[in-house]
């Protein structure tokens, strides 16, 4: 084999409350070919991907070359940066002949990224709840849940809206957070998504990010009067994400027209597969 295409879906993280750990795996994706090739310099994320590949695996490295293509923006909150470091992991899991198996892949995605909560969803698929050190928890998602992204023409930088975040939060907050977090995770677990209506609220990270997204609550609060169960930032945006059972449409022309700068909507799914090898060379 001299190379080999992986395919890594887009992914939600959060959800509002469940803040670095709460992920989805949506039909939108990204292409990585990884393949054989002579010495060549590679950017700080790749090369920090392949030498954890290389310690982790214990074999020695070997040269190579990589692209992307796919439907993901980057720096708009739909883990972009996953989907590089997970389609050269595997890549180069796949040239070696396979020595590590997806857990220990995700571990490595999980421990560059700094926090598991796109890692686990973009690695294998469906609704995660993740945590450092601990194994990831899963669900498949039903199609009958849209997931509907208003997308703006603007990035946000996920280390500055990690900046943002203060050091405490009081008690209140977050035990209000604590309580939508869990009764996300009952809904998807039970796959009763009419039990998401009210459960996004949070008080960890959105209200300090919102003059990061200042349509945020305008978007949100217009994608539920149209039929939403509800809405929120979409990891540390720019994308806002509405769910809902019923009138898609609806609710993305509504989001549309609550956003003041240009921004295009997007109507999928979850993906319950995630990382895939799509064919080798």
């Amino acid at each position: 084999m001299k190379s080999v295409t992986i395919q890594v879906p887009a992914t939600s993280a959060n959800l509002g409350p469940g803040y670095d750990a709460l992920g989805v795996a949506l039909q939108i994706h990204n292409r990585v070919t990884v393949r054989l090739s002579d010495p060549v310099q590679h950017p700080p994320m790749p090369a920090l991907a392949a030498a954890s590949f290389f310690e982790t695996s214990g074999l020695s490295p070997f040269h190579f070359d990589w692209s992307i293509e796919g439907e993901i923006p980057q720096s708009r909150g739909m883990g972009s940066s996953v989907t590089v470091r997970l389609g050269i992991l595997h890549g180069l899991n796949e040239l070696a002949g396979q020595p590590l198996d997806s857990n220990a892949l995700f571990q490595i995605c999980a421990d560059l990224e700094g926090h598991p909560d796109n890692a686990a969803p973009a690695a294998f698929g469906g609704f995660t709840v993740a945590r450092a050190g601990s194994e990831t928890l899963r669900c498949e998602v039903r199609p009958e849940l849209h997931f509907v992204l208003l997308i703006p023409d603007f990035e946000v930088s996920t280390p500055a809206a990690r900046a943002v975040l203060p050091p405490t939060l009081s008690h209140r907050e977050a035990a209000a957070s604590c309580a939508n977090a869990c009764r996300i995770t009952a809904a998807f677990t039970l796959q009763r998504y009419d039990l998401l209506r009210g459960a996004f609220g949070d008080g960890l990270h959105q209200p300090f990010r919102q003059h990061l997204v200042p349509m945020l609550p305008d978007v949100t609060a217009a994608g539920e009067a149209a039929g939403a169960l509800g809405g929120f930032l979409s990891g540390s945006g720019s994308t806002i994400c509405c769910v809902t059972l019923d009138h898609a449409e609806a609710v993305a022309d509504a989001m549309r027209a609550a956003c003041p700068t240009p921004a295009r909507t997007v109507i999928t799914h979850a993906d319950n597969t995630g990382t895939l090898r799509l064919h080798p060379d």
